[in-house]
């Protein structure tokens, strides 16, 4: 499953509309197959990664979503690529 769709499972149910707004945000970045600016997908990624540990905070996901979601977005976009 894709990480944005995991995130948005992982939202409790009364916020996901306004989570799904802030998230199209962020896929319009990492997602974009022409990016070509490294440093705004690290940027990017780092912003959403603040974001989840706010979700996380406020409890409108739990800990062992935050801490899956967090290692994907490292994994995916924040790990050196060879």
């Amino acid at each position: 499953m894709r990480t944005f769709d995991l995130i948005r499972d992982a939202v409790l149910p009364e916020y996901r509309d306004r989570v799904a707004e802030y998230l199209m945000q962020y896929e319009s970045v990492l997602l974009d197959k022409n990016a070509r600016d490294a440093q705004l997908i690290r940027d990017t990624a780092q912003q959403l990664r603040g974001y989840l540990r706010g979700l996380n905070t406020t409890r409108v996901l739990g800990m062992a979503y935050w801490e899956e979601l967090d290692r994907r977005v490292v994994d995916t976009w924040l790990s050196p690529q060879e």
